[in-house]
């Protein structure tokens, strides 16, 4: 192993997703999902601080300036008995210090464990800045611009990060992603700002993906890592199993271990994930809308709902779901002919997004989760009769996380749909469902990259 100097500072931004199509099937590598990337993203910036012996435990400061009280201190140090590298968060340094952010703290955990198994680990004190474009969270009104650099693309949201509303576009899976990306460019010397090698991609998807889903304390479909890490993409899912000789952090052997399923060199159990980039695209005449209820929902309560019926009536399901496959296919197919036909006509593309969402509330019916909540169905209803929306859904998991809309790209469609959006107010809520009183059209489009070499400039202000 090689022991390098490290350059002083490394970034790396990853983008946020929206499952257009495949909600729950994605968690079956018999099916895939529909995924776009958006150009919300979350960034990572790794800078040095100050250095020491590598037998002494050193410090790691984690910031997210844009919330109040959000910085967590830890503690590294490499174990004897190749048991790896120990992350440990301190608490001493702050009366009112943070909870524990677990995400946080695994991706450290993985990422530093593996570039020891790459090579000898110095141990500088890093300063990590996480920055989250405004499209993650419903937007407060208390948010302002920074103060230190009104020029600055992040905005400061003057809230504790345990109180702000997420909008439900895969933050989590991005910071993990940049977080992971942006410590291997900075201990791998990653250099310049070029789109990153597919080696670099491949090696920060797998650990990401192994991250995550520790963080998660369960496997789960990871799709939003591969949007992440890839951008917009078909997906199909990895097998589970591939994860099983990961082993525990601080066991013998564990950065060995890891670095094994990282790098794909497993004897009997290779990386089986499939992301095609080039299967999907939106059109230049078509861009993504996200509008924003200030709900949220619960992912994993409901995805647990939709297995338990699926496990009941196996048989409906699998022939509601291989409806759905067809559907996500056919929608694929058709941005396909949209985008090497600039003048297609876009009724079947309407039709089909129509088409999905019926089998969509089919399922929500069936297994008694408020997939598309009637809520929900009549907003999506009231922006798809305005004149150039093509049509829209309840992306994902669906519930009350922001919709998704397709429309054509065009000024005039946009404030057309921002005029109906302040006019809307629900009527079809139930006694069980949660009223949408206002709604807000977020700042995000689709997007096709994934990971992306960050300058550190723009982060003026902020570190």
């Amino acid at each position: 192993m090689t022991s390098p100097s490290h350059p002083g500072n490394a970034a790396v931004s990853a983008p946020g997703k929206v499952l257009l199509a495949g909600g729950y099937l994605v968690t079956d590598r018999a099916h895939t999902g529909l995924v776009l990337g958006l150009s919300a993203r979350i960034h990572s910036y790794v800078r040095t601080v100050g250095s020491s012996n590598a037998s002494e435990a050193n410090e790691i400061l984690v910031r997210s300036p844009q919330f109040r009280d959000a910085e967590w201190r830890y503690q590294y140090r490499v174990l004897d008995g190749n048991r790896g590298v120990e992350v440990h968060q301190s608490t001493d340094h702050l009366d009112n210090a943070p909870s524990r952010n677990k995400f946080i703290e695994v991706a450290l955990t993985y990422t530093l464990n593996y570039v020891l198994h790459l090579q000898s680990l110095k141990l500088p004190a890093l300063e990590v800045t996480i920055l989250a474009d405004s499209g993650y969270y419903s937007q407060s009104r208390t948010s302002s611009v920074c103060s230190k650099n009104p020029e600055s693309p992040f905005l400061d949201f003057n809230i504790r990060l345990a109180d702000a509303n997420k909008t439900g576009l895969g933050s989590s899976a991005a910071l993990v992603s940049a977080l992971v990306s942006a410590i291997l460019r900075y201990f791998l010397q990653v250099t310049g700002n070029d789109l990153p090698t597919d080696t670099f991609k491949a090696r920060a998807h797998n650990l990401s993906q192994i991250a995550h889903c520790a963080a998660q304390g369960k496997i789960g479909s990871g799709f939003d890592v591969a949007a992440a890490v890839y951008g917009s993409c078909v997906y199909r899912r990895f097998s589970p199993s591939i994860l099983e000789k990961v082993g525990e952090p601080g066991s013998a052997g564990f950065p060995t271990s890891l670095g094994v399923v990282v790098d794909d060199q497993s004897t009997d159990r290779l990386w089986d994930t499939q992301i095609d980039e080039t299967a999907v695209d939106l059109p230049p005449r078509l861009r993504l809308v996200m509008c924003d209820v200030d709900c949220g929902s619960e992912t994993p309560s409901m995805v647990k709902k939709v297995m338990s019926w699926r496990k009941e009536y196996p048989d409906d399901a699998s022939v509601l779901w291989e409806r759905i496959q067809q559907g996500i296919d056919e929608l694929t197919i058709e941005f396909q002919k949209l985008c090497r036909d600039p003048g297609r006509p876009l009724e079947t593309l309407r039709n089909i997004i129509l088409a999905n969402r019926s089998l969509v509330r089919d399922m929500s019916t069936r297994s008694k989760v408020p997939i598309e909540p009637d809520v929900q169905t009549e907003l999506i209803d009231a922006c798809s009769s305005v004149q150039g929306v093509v049509g829209g859904v309840v992306p994902g998991a669906g519930g009350y996380d922001a919709i998704a809309l397709i429309i054509e790209h065009r000024a005039e469609v946009v404030q057309d749909l921002r005029t109906s959006l302040a006019n809307f107010k629900s009527s079809n809520t139930k006694d069980h469902e949660v009223a949408i009183e206002r709604v807000g059209m977020l700042n995000v489009q689709q997007e096709s990259q994934g990971l992306r070499m960050e300058p550190t400039q723009q982060y003026a202000g902020w570190v």
